[in-house]
């Protein structure tokens, strides 16, 4: 008799990524990587490389350097950090199972397809790939997805596969959001308006079928419904908007000028959209647009971090593989 043996399942949870430091070169090599992607640009090759090649990548990267400076840690970038962090709890809690767990970025170090050889090296048979992005889009979900796909094509054992594309309405996820801001309203108190901002895209992508800002209305409202928040105590936004195309609105900057013109002059501020604190949440929203708001008369702006490695994060990651399983 055959005995029958158990097939090894790994996890791998992915995120951005970020430079190997702050150094210019290190963020130039990181934004080539990550602005060449065709997901992450919608234009055609040939113009956005000239773009890409004459116009950004000479003088972006020092300016994303120095942003980079001011929220580095001793360890180095808390993306990747928090993300290896909520990565080894969430090890620590299948010990005692025969689950491989991970952590990997599209872009830079870990790399993403070094991560999936060193499973298949390890005799992986079963892999669960869990983006980090509760809402689905094409630019960072999709993407993920494209590198799988393409380094499978060499592997001639092909494992099995799942692929958590979107949970942007989990009960879970909705619970750990809100008990993270109430848990912020105990210790600060309640602003008049909590915001509620995700990363902005290029308007065309929802005309082109993409999800996302639908993924954000529904998180947005279920989020608002369980914190019990009428219509006038929450905003939805939309932040990082790139270049002269319409992207995403309400635009989060322009929402922030105009908010003390209101009288509304404490506010609170979520980022839904980021499992883990990143550059574009601790330098862009906690930093860079707390002082738009105050410079447009505002009183009070409380940024509320993300899940990070909460104890609430790993149990939402636990029961997010075992729906995949």
């Amino acid at each position: 008799m055959f005995e029958n043996l158990e097939k090894k399942t790994g996890v791998l949870l992915v995120n951005l990524g970020s430079p190997a430091s702050t150094s210019t070169r290190d963020v130039r090599a990181f934004l080539r990587e990550f602005l060449g992607d065709p997901r992450v640009v919608n234009l055609p090759r040939p113009l956005w490389w000239m773009i890409l090649n004459l116009f950004v990548l000479p003088f972006r990267p020092k300016k994303s350097a120095h942003a980079y400076k001011t929220i580095w840690t001793d360890k180095g970038s808390p993306l990747i950090v928090l993300t290896q962090q909520l990565t080894e709890k969430l090890a620590k809690r299948y010990a005692s199972e025969q689950l491989l767990i991970d952590c990997a970025m599209r872009y830079g170090k870990p790399a993403l397809r070094e991560k999936l050889q060193d499973f298949k090296k390890q005799g992986v048979e079963d892999i669960i790939i869990l983006p980090l992005y509760p809402q689905y889009s094409s630019t960072t979900t999709a993407s993920i997805f494209d590198v799988v796909a393409d380094e499978f094509i060499s592997w001639r054992h092909m494992p099995s596969l799942r692929f958590v594309s979107d949970y942007y309405q989990s009960p879970t996820y909705i619970k750990a959001l809100a008990d993270s801001i109430r848990a912020h309203w105990q210790t600060h108190g309640q602003a008049a308006l909590l915001l509620m901002s995700f990363h902005g895209l290029p308007a065309k992508l929802t005309e082109w079928g993409d999800p996302y800002f639908y993924h954000c209305q529904a998180t947005a409202r279920l989020l608002a419904d369980e914190l019990q928040l009428n219509d006038t105590q929450w905003r939805l936004v939309f932040q990082s908007r790139f270049g002269k195309a319409e992207w995403l609105k309400p635009y989060c900057v322009e929402v922030l000028q105009d908010l003390p013109k209101q009288d509304i002059k404490q506010i609170d501020l979520v980022c839904p959209g980021f499992g883990v604190d990143c550059l574009e949440t601790l330098e862009e929203i906690a930093i860079t647009n707390k002082e738009i708001f105050m410079e447009a008369g505002g009183k009070s702006y409380r940024y509320i971090p993300a899940l990070n490695d909460d104890d609430a994060h790993v149990e939402l990651m636990a029961e997010l593989i075992k729906s995949a399983r």
